[in-house]
């Protein structure tokens, strides 16, 4: 692997020279931008705003611009010639329990290699770091900026190597404050016991087992148009959002569906029983009366019928009384 930074972890008296490699890469979907027309590319050139010229790589520079818009230009060598001891240096400030870092703080990671045959006093920090369960906190420039870094003893496929993660400044972390709504809610007990037996029921997950579907989904749609296929249909989820859930009923639910998953049994998994919240009658409203049953609405029309029919007859048995008298 190409080493990105090299320079030398300062121990106290202790200098270890290392080289910093990339720990991770990405595998994310990525997309060009095309004319829908014809599929060209479409690219972004860089241009001067004063004279509309596109320029090259080398006739681009840095540049820092001051409060009252002034533009100083500043290149390689002034910065590489900044009075900071971090320059070449990691410089180790202390150490700390690695799990007291919030992981909101880390950044990007890194695995750290012993160069120029400094074997000896890498593997004495790494041993170092390892069984004191700590990790080392530590300034460093890299990038054409100045950062915190965590340097800590990781297991790698052989042996154990240094990582180091670089650490956001904690002025560069916002504060959650506003994020969560004002509103006070109680959690009943009899949830929690709930969503903890939901939690012991979904169990534990191996990472390493997971990966990127949507990657796979877009490759496998992209063969299938390269072959002139329809691509495989999905089965959506169906979406719940936006309604108001009885939570036990919901969590009872979860847990009931993930035993039968688990083949726990529990019964079917039925879809979370929805019941909104808030609707109850207003105090002093009486409920309509109920409907008449079926049952009922057939024997009145029977005897509705049966009246009329008998009014029938007694007014044909006067008609023909009257034509016997005249």
């Amino acid at each position: 692997m190409r080493s990105l930074w090299k320079g030398t972890i300062s121990f106290g008296l202790v200098s270890i020279p290392v080289k910093v490699v990339s720990a991770t890469e990405n595998h994310s979907v990525s997309f060009r931008q095309v004319h829908t027309a014809d599929d060209g590319r479409v690219r972004y050139r860089k241009v001067c705003e004063l004279d509309g010229e596109e320029l090259s790589g080398d006739e681009i520079g840095k540049a820092y611009e001051t409060a009252d818009g002034s533009v100083v230009q500043l290149s390689d060598d002034d910065l590489a010639a900044l009075p900071l001891p971090t320059a070449r240096t990691v410089d180790i400030l202390g150490f700390v329990p690695v799990s007291s870092i919030d992981p909101y703080q880390l950044d990007r990671s890194y695995y750290l290699a012993p160069d120029s045959g400094a074997i000896k006093p890498y593997a004495l920090l790494r041993e170092a770091l390892r069984r004191s369960e700590k990790g080392a906190i530590a300034k460093l420039a890299m990038r054409g900026r100045e950062t915190l870094a965590l340097l800590r003893a990781l297991e790698g496929d052989s042996e154990a190597v240094l990582g180091m993660h670089t650490l956001l400044w904690p002025d560069e972390i916002r504060p959650a404050t506003g994020v969560v709504p004002s509103e006070k809610v109680t959690v009943r007990d009899a949830e929690l016991d709930l969503a903890d037996t939901l939690m012991d029921t979904l169990g534990s997950v191996d990472i390493a087992d997971l990966h990127d579907e949507y990657r796979a989904a877009v490759e496998a749609l992209v063969t299938a148009k390269v072959e002139g296929r329809a691509p495989e249909e999905i089965t959506e989820r169906p979406a719940t959002g936006g309604r108001v859930i009885d939570l036990m009923s919901a969590l009872e639910d979860s847990v009931r569906t993930a035993r039968q998953a688990r083949g726990e049994g529990g019964g079917e998994g039925e879809e979370a029983t929805v019941t909104p919240i808030g609707k109850k009658p207003a105090a002093g409203k009486k409920k309509a009366p109920a409907k008449k049953s079926a049952g009922k609405k057939t024997a009145a029309k029977k005897t509705a019928a049966g009246k009329d029919t008998t009014k029938k007859k007694a007014a044909a048995k006067k008609t023909a009384s009257r034509k016997r008298a005249s």
